[in-house]
This record gives C-alpha cells, structure tokens and sequence, in this order.
C-alpha cells in the first residue's frame, strides 16, 4: 500500500473525485470494505453486535455505510452520534432505514445509554475524527473518548475496538496522539497508510493494522508520484522465488557467508542457517579454520571455505582465497561479527580493489597496467554488507564506488552514522529521508534498520516495513536479516526486492518469535531462525 502524507491523500482524492470516481463512491467502497473485514472475523458467531461512534466527516460516513451493510448480513448494529451530521444527510437516513439504531450525544449528555451500549456490543468502531485534526482536542469528542476509554478499562470483557482509517486523535502526520484516544485492536485504514500511524506514540494504539481499496481509478498522477509504500504480505509473497518440483541446489543459488571472528563467532551461524531457511540451495561459509572447529556441528548442511586469520580475524590474505572461490556464488555476504580488526579492513580493501566495477570500469585503489589487471580483476556477486563490515567499509575512500552495482547495504542508525558522517540523533529524525538521501547518491539500496525499518533504492522507490517490536532488539537479530537477505539475492530476486522481501519477514519472525514465547524479553537470535517455517507457511 502507498504511504502518504495526508496531504497527498487529499490530492489523491480530489483527482479521483475529479476523474469521475465520486467521494460518495469512495466512502461506499470502503464502508463495506470494512464491513467485510469485520463479517469475515466475525462469520463462525451468531448474533453479533457493533456499536459505532460517528463523527461528522468521513470516517463517520465510512461507519454508518459499514453498518447499512452489516445489517443486511445479521448483524445488530448503534451509531452513537458524537458530532452532529446534516438533518438532510443521506447516510444517516439510509442508515435508519437499514435498521441501525441511531442514539446521540445531545440526548444522552451524562452517557447512560452509551455506557449501556458499550456493555452490549461485541465491536466498538471508532469512526469520530479522521486525518485532519489539530491537537489537543476539546470540548464534548475530548469528553466522550475520555469517557470511553475509562470505561473500557473497567470492563472484564471489552468489547473489540475498530479504529476507521485511525484512531480518533491520531495527528496522521506526525504520529502525535491525544491523550482520550481508545486504543484499538484493529485498524482498518482506506486507500492508503497514512504517515503518522507508522509512527510513534500512534503506532501502539493501532493494534493490527490493515487496508481497505476506495476504488481509486488507475493512471491518477496524485498517486503515481508517491514512490513510498508499506511492505504488505500480499507484495512479499508476489516476489518469492518459485520452487519447481523438478529443482536441484542449484537452481536457488550458492551463497557465500564471510563473515565472524574469535569475539563474534556466532554471527557466522546465524547469518549462514538464514541464508539457508530462506531457501538458498547451498551455503559456503567462509571463516577461520578456528571457527570451522568450533561451528561445523551446529550447521551441517554448510560447506566451508577456510580463510587466513590473525588472531580469529579475517586478513588480509582471504581477500586472494575469497577472489579464487567466487565464481559459482551467487550472493555475497560480508560483515557480521567480523570485528574491527585492521587485517579485516585490509581484507576489504583488498577485496575491492581488484573488483570490476562494471558501471565505472574501475579498478579502485590498484592502478596497474592493463595486461596486468586483465590477470587479476574479477567481478563480484550480488553483495550484502551489513554489521562491522559496514563500519570497515566506510574507512575506505570513496568506498561506494568501489562495490558492485546495486550492493545491499544494512544498517543500523549507529553505523549509518559511521557511512554518512551525520549524528545518530540526526538520522534517527528524518529516517526516511536519510535513507532515500543516500541510497541515491551511493548508488545501492540501504536498509536502515530499527523500528519501522525503511528500505531505499537508488530510483527512489522507498518501503516501509510497519512493525516496531523490542522482539527484534537483540545482539544477532542483524545477523539474521542479512543472512534472509543474502538468501534471497542467492536465488535471483533484485537488490530492492531481496532487501524488503527478507525485512519483511524479519520483522514477522520476530513477533511470531515473540508469541511463541510469550514475550519479548525472552526472544533470542535463533528463536527468529525457528519462526521462519511458521512465517513462510502462512506466506505461501
């Protein structure tokens, strides 16, 4: 789904209403799209209730057209109305028509027959405020979602709060929140997500959070111009590869894992068993033959490459043994838990240096004569730099020209910090921006990681993953999603879509890891490697 402002969905809207594709058709196609939503959750129980809070805008028109369809079905439905709507409305009148009974806040001041509804419906949806609001709110909404969420807070069995579009006192573009917002189970947003509930305090009042089509026609250029979206479950299984039954290994690709040292031997592992989870055919790690000794138990469907070491880190001399070994791998990954070694910089600079790069024709650092380079220039995979990789990387001149078209770059804020120069602070601000700032100008994909994870491609397609979870805030949580990511590349999707396919799934990972125990304190690395077949299965 686009990702807008609320600005461009104002602009969205009054092209289509512009084009022939009406407001009153808009709000009818997502009314009963959230009709539908909720009679599909409810479909297996008899007798079900809802009651509706509505205001005077859209989002109360979206409500009561949700009701008109959802007595046609068997439900029971009450519009609560908060703000009063035109006498000559056509909503409210059809509405009445439908059978919905109709109470209101100007003959019900001290809330009794609110509180009796709210003890007899099974679904509260909040369809009060929409996108346009200022903060603080005041007057009689202020009181009744006050009023509400204290009484919901009280209830034994609540009934399931349904938040129309967002929840009434969500600012949709900075993700600010009234204090009297009801925090929902459900949100169920129109058309597009809109920017603030991909944001904190908003994004932990939403509960899950789907999309509803208005029935917007194609080709309008209000939304042609929004190159951000939401990575949804529908786009991540489109872009997974295809398994045929007549496969072999390698038909889903090798890919090769440098990465680990004597402090951080498990980033190996997790990164490698990623990489294999997500379906690569076949796993080289490559690392010291110190940690082959340490590590060969614990993924034995892995190959080994064995690399000269200093101490436990790779050196200089593995860049030769990677250069002779690199012809079958068809991704690359560098960088989790090498260390910050000086042998493993010049590892890097090595590495790179007798890269091809195919867009420049650059030999890098070497300057040698071309006989000479014919001998000892070689062209690169398909590349993942993540972890201290990236912060060995950023020690080199002019290091994005060095790497092969479109590498996959992985950050977390501190070592974007460490590539850009910027302060953490800084990026943590404007991630979006930064992300999109530097993919263009580097000339590869950047996944920032971190809450809301934003993936940013060189053509200045943005993806946004929609999950915040402290699940994911663990030491080899990275190592992992470059490992998801590597496997992908392996198996022949683009730069773009192996980044946001494999954050996506990351993220999904972690909040299953999280349900599977309970918490999210308790979630480790390798708990993320055990969700994945849970994930994949409801993928595909």
């Amino acid at each position: 789904m686009k990702y807008v402002t609320v600005k461009e969905m104002i602009a969205i809207e009054k092209e289509s209403d512009a084009a022939g594709h009406t407001y009153p058709e808009m709000m009818e196609h997502a009314g009963r799209g959230l009709a539908e939503i909720l009679h599909e959750e409810f479909d297996e129980y008899d007798d079900n209730t809802a009651l509706g809070l509505v205001g005077a805008g859209n989002n109360g028109g979206d409500t009561l057209v949700a009701f008109c369809y959802l007595q046609e079905w068997g439900w029971q439905t009450t519009a609560f109305i908060v703000r009063p709507r035109p006498a000559s409305d056509p909503l409210l009148a059809r509405a009445q028509a439908a059978g919905v009974e109709i109470l209101d806040i100007e003959s019900d001041v001290k809330f009794k027959q609110l509180e009796t509804a709210l003890a007899q419906h099974d679904v509260l949806f909040d369809g009060v405020l929409g996108t346009g609001i200022q903060l603080p709110l005041r007057g009689a909404i202020a009181k009744v979602l006050d009023y509400v969420q204290a009484e919901l807070l009280a209830m034994d069995d609540p009934p399931m709060v349904v938040a129309v579009d967002c929840p009434s006192g969500v600012d949709c573009d900075s993700g600010q929140a009234a204090s009297e917002c009801i925090p929902a189970d459900l949100t169920v947003t129109m058309a597009a997500v809109k920017r603030g509930l991909l944001k904190l305090p908003a994004y932990d009042l939403l509960g899950d959070l789907v999309g509803v089509s208005i029935g917007l026609p194609e080709g309008l250029k209000a939304q042609s111009a929004v190159r951000r979206e939401v990575i949804t479950a529908g786009w991540v299984s489109e872009q997974f590869p295809e398994r045929p039954s007549d496969a072999h290994k390698g038909t889903f690709g090798t890919a090769l894992v440098v990465a680990g040292s004597m402090e951080f031997s498990g980033a190996l592992a997790l990164a490698g068993e990623a990489a294999y989870r997500i379906g690569a055919g076949l796993v080289t790690l490559g690392a010291s033959a110190s940690l082959h000794s340490a590590l060969a138990g614990r993924l034995p469907e892995a190959t080994w490459l064995l690399l000269p070491h200093e101490k436990g880190a790779i050196a200089a001399a593995a860049a030769d043994v990677v250069r002779e070994n690199i012809e079958r791998v068809t991704a690359l990954l560098l960088g989790p838990g090498f260390g910050m070694a000086e042998s493993t910089g010049e590892f890097l600079k090595r590495l790179f240096g007798n890269h091809i790069n195919k867009k420049s024709g650059s030999l890098g650092f070497i300057k040698i004569p071309e006989t000479e380079a014919q001998k000892e220039a070689f062209a690169l995979p398909p590349l993942v730099i993540d972890a201290d990789g990236l912060k060995l990387l950023a020690k080199l001149p002019d290091w994005a020209a060095l790497l092969p078209k479109s590498a996959v770059l992985t950050p977390h804020p501190g070592e974007m910090a460490a590539l850009t120069g910027l302060e953490t602070a800084e990026i943590q601000t404007d991630r979006l921006g930064i992300a999109e700032r530097f993919a263009a100008e580097w000339g590869h994909v950047v996944v920032l990681k971190g809450a809301f994870t934003v993936i940013a491609a060189p053509d200045g397609r943005t993806m946004i993953v929609p999950v915040a979870s402290s699940a994911l805030a663990r030491a080899g949580s990275g190592d992992v999603l470059a490992g998801l990511i590597t496997g992908l590349r392996a198996q022949g999707l683009e730069a773009f879509e192996a980044a946001a396919a494999g954050a996506w799934i990351h993220a999904q990972a972690g909040l299953m890891a999280a349900e599977m125990q309970g918490n999210t304190a308790t979630v480790l690395a390798g708990d993320l490697l055990n969700a994945l077949p849970g994930v994949l299965e409801q993928l595909l």
